[in-house]
């Protein structure tokens, strides 16, 4: 087996054990980070068998052709988990992430048209200005945290689009929802997934949950209100409202116009605030790639140039915005790469694996945006937003974002790692930084 070397300039990176952890062992490691218990082997072979006394029978899928059995050839046979979505459910409700069946079919049609390219094209103008606006508060020479600055103006952005003007009175609000969200998933562990356990810790955040989105669905009640009277004029909000499913003709109750609008809201600002504030630390700690971006942009002032989102693809390789597929439940008993899936066995599909799995990727620690400048990687390689029928609706939207305030920050600042900033990662349901990720603001020449 090939030892593993993590380059200086990836420090949050966890080294694999070289083998499975003893249960104490991980238990304890997990707390810390929740990725740094998978061992070297899960990151050579096709399947990993990954059983325990607390999950039963587990195996996590690297191979692309196992990956897409399980996410699209034999999606039926591998539903997704009834506990883990049930931690979803108490947020975002019926919505595209959690629903299944015919329900989550006709939600998918229903809402297919507001992301498709030219409606995600519509709001470029406005992600730039926010962004421009938003920078415009920065001042030479100061220090920000990048990850914190970035979740603000992922709100700011994010909310406009899917509410216009009403988007600004919506931020402050929701973003005391996510802090309570926070807060109330902080101590979610491996005792969660515990068959007799989990049950009664759920009900009770379900319960806290629901308090925490009391004032977001009193607000968003009364917006949706008013604009079934008055339509606003094209948000994603007014569009949900007047969607019609093309096979039935049947629209969106108010109810699920709200649990699509809080799965797109929380899944959209927080995917894309995690994506930038990654980027912009590997591109602090990798001044080759960082000159050519600032070089390509200078040349190319009017969209972002390919450049850019080569980088946003390779810092979305590295450090995945949501590192583990939810998990799925075989219904049936199968056979993925030659290795017996049971009835009942739990299946893990992990970018975070398959994104530095040693048969996909070489060197897959090195930061290397040329990786995305030719031929596509196999389609079930990379997988930052998922894939298959249930991969993330609005990827285009977010990778659009993304790669704008890329371009509009570094077209008037580098960010430099502040001296002495130790860097790592929180992985939840998002690959989130553990606390700040303190930069130095240098003004780039005009």
């Amino acid at each position: 087996m090939r030892r593993f070397s993590v380059q200086a300039s990836l420090p949050p990176v966890p080294v694999p054990p070289a083998r499975s952890l003893p249960l104490w062992r991980a238990i304890k490691v997990a707390r810390g980070n929740t990725l740094a218990v998978i061992p070297a082997q899960a990151f050579e072979v096709p399947v990993f068998d990954q059983s325990s006394a607390i999950l039963g029978r587990s195996f996590l899928v690297s191979d692309p052709e196992g990956v897409k059995r399980v996410l699209l050839d034999e999606v039926a046979n591998y539903p997704k988990s009834e506990f883990q979505n049930r931690i979803f459910a108490a947020a975002f409700g019926d919505g595209i992430l959690t629903s299944g069946g015919e329900t989550w079919k006709a939600h998918r049609r229903l809402m297919a048209p507001a992301f498709d390219p030219r409606s995600v094209e519509a709001h470029a103008p406005m992600m730039a200005a926010t962004a421009r606006a938003f920078v415009d508060g920065w001042r030479p020479g100061e220090t920000i945290d990048v990850a914190q600055a970035m979740a603000e103006l992922s709100l700011k952005i994010i909310a406009r689009a899917m509410f216009s003007g009403a988007g600004d009175d919506l931020g402050p609000r929701m973003d005391q929802t996510l802090r309570a969200m926070d807060v109330i998933l902080a101590d979610f562990g491996l005792i969660d997934v515990v068959p007799g356990v989990r049950g009664l810790r759920w009900r009770a955040r379900e319960r806290r949950i629901a308090a925490g989105f009391a004032v977001f669905d009193s607000w968003i009640a009364e917006l949706i209100g008013s604009r079934r009277a008055a339509p606003a004029g094209g948000d994603l909000l007014d569009r949900l409202i007047a969607a019609r499913d093309p096979e039935t003709g049947l629209g969106l109750s108010d109810r699920q116009v709200r649990d699509q609008l809080v799965t797109i809201f929380v899944a959209g600002h927080e995917t894309t605030a995690v994506v930038l504030a990654w980027t912009w630390y590997l591109l602090s700690q990798n001044p080759e790639a960082e000159a050519r971006l600032h070089a390509e942009l200078d040349a190319s002032p009017g969209a972002p140039p390919a450049y850019a989102r080569q980088v946003v693809e390779e810092a979305m390789r590295i450090f995945p915005p949501v590192p583990r597929i939810p998990l799925r439940r075989a219904a049936a008993d199968d056979v993925i790469c030659g290795v017996q899936i049971p009835k009942g066995a739990y299946v893990c599909v992990a970018p975070w694996v398959i994104h530095r799995h040693r048969s996909l990727w070489k060197d897959p620690e090195r930061f290397d945006p040329g990786r995305f400048a030719g031929e596509r990687p196999a389609r079930f390689s990379y997988l930052p937003f998922g894939a298959g029928p249930r991969g993330c609706i609005g990827a285009s939207l977010a990778l659009t974002e993304v790669a704008i305030v890329l371009t509009e920050v570094a077209r008037r600042y580098r960010l430099k790692l502040a001296p002495g900033q130790v860097v790592a990662m929180k992985p939840r349901m998002t690959l989130r930084p553990l606390g700040r990720i303190g930069m130095e603001l240098v003004a780039r020449a005009a």
